[in-house]
């Protein structure tokens, strides 16, 4: 359990790494720091002696405490060696591994040391990693946003990111409100291909999965609509399913079982990723539904999943490893512009949109097509 004095102690600390107090910046008095925190003077007191002993804060007599300048520390600390950091939402997962492969395989060849962290797509779990990295001092990082379609708490440290002058750069997704350098997916044109793919092949009651806690999955559930509207068909609103993280596992499972209960049984779904679609085969097995013969099914990502199960899914290319080479190129870029004081090759860099394509295999059936 963490004792009252290590709470006030991360608690300055976090201030300091989001930019709450800036260097040279006086921070509250001790009873006020007593009062937020409803510790006694002493807990204070230790707290802040630590501080001030590891460079943190500064007393000067008669004034208050103050907030140290530690950018001469930026140097020092990396003792000559180059590192990058690559925070994900997940590291052993679905297609991660393929995306850190790619990156990992170019920074080494740099001569980059590279440390991987993993928030779980959790934004607690962020804003630590990135108060350890405004600590270590990295060259260089590379971001999967978290939750990346709400507000983000954490912009802050985005920010004193670019006050150290830290280049970074988002994959997959990006947080619009700090207009970075990213690197993704024209996910909507994706939504939009999986929809249109089963509407061409005469489908017209279209179920949609959609994971809308992250950008990907909003930006594809847009797709999905203006597909429907550009074909002039109407969507029954029930037949869009959304869910997050947290519910993966059970919501779109349960509410599939809800719809294939009614009377007018849908003859297609488009998922979210692959991932998903494999956990709705289970619930289609389930229900001794063939696939494509009595319902039709389009992923996304291309994972390996999409061909290991028997049902091997039409479903929409993620370029993987390619994305994560070229976001370590990219950063390696900002770096070198950095070093160099070039302001203007770091002007010439920009962001990356890849388009999508289907790749078709045999989970989707063509009604259109009369047998004779």
């Amino acid at each position: 359990m963490q004792t009252k004095h290590s709470m006030v102690k991360q608690a300055i600390k976090s201030k300091i790494l989001d930019g709450t107090f800036r260097p040279n910046q006086k921070i509250s008095s001790e009873s006020e720091l007593m009062k937020q925190f409803n510790v006694s003077r002493h807990t204070v007191r230790l707290a802040i002696g630590d501080l001030v002993n590891q460079g943190w804060l500064y007393r000067e007599q008669g004034s208050g405490t103050f907030c140290a300048d530690r950018s001469h520390l930026e140097e020092k600390g990396r003792n000559g060696q180059k590192s990058i950091a690559i925070i994900t939402t997940y590291i052993s997962d679905y297609i991660f591994p393929s995306i850190i492969r790619g990156a990992e395989s170019y920074l080494s060849d740099k001569g980059y040391n590279v440390t991987l962290f993993s928030t779980n797509n959790n934004h607690q779990n962020e804003k630590e990693i990135l108060e350890r990295l405004l600590t270590q001092q990295y060259d260089g990082v590379i971001v999967e946003p978290t939750q990346s379609a709400f507000s983000n708490p954490n912009i802050n440290l985005y920010l004193n990111l670019e006050r150290l002058n830290i280049p970074y750069l988002m994959i997959n997704a990006f947080y619009e409100e700090l207009e970075p350098l990213y690197i993704v997916m024209d996910d909507e044109k994706g939504g939009f291909t999986q929809t249109e793919h089963l509407i061409k092949q005469g489908h017209k009651n279209i179920v949609g999965f959609f994971k809308t806690d992250d950008l990907q999955g909003v930006k594809r559930m847009k797709g999905f609509i203006k597909a429907h509207r550009a074909n002039r068909l109407q969507i029954d609103p029930q037949n869009i399913v959304t869910y997050s993280t947290e519910e993966k596992f059970l919501k779109p499972s349960r509410e599939l079982e809800s719809l294939l209960s009614s009377s007018e049984i849908p003859t297609a779904l488009v998922c979210y990723n692959d991932e998903l679609a494999l956990n709705i085969l289970d619930v289609l097995r389930g229900r001794m539904l063939s696939i494509p013969d009595d319902i039709s099914i389009v992923g996304y990502d291309d994972s390996i999943l999409a061909q290991l199960s028997e049902v091997k899914l039409t479903t929409i290319a993620h370029p993987k490893s390619k994305m994560g080479e070229k976001a370590a190129q990219v950063v390696v870029e900002l770096i070198d512009a950095k070093n160099e004081r070039d302001n203007r090759n770091q002007d010439s860099i920009s962001s990356v949109v890849y388009e999508p394509e289907l790749i078709e295999r045999n989970s989707t059936k063509n009604l259109q097509i009369v047998k004779g």
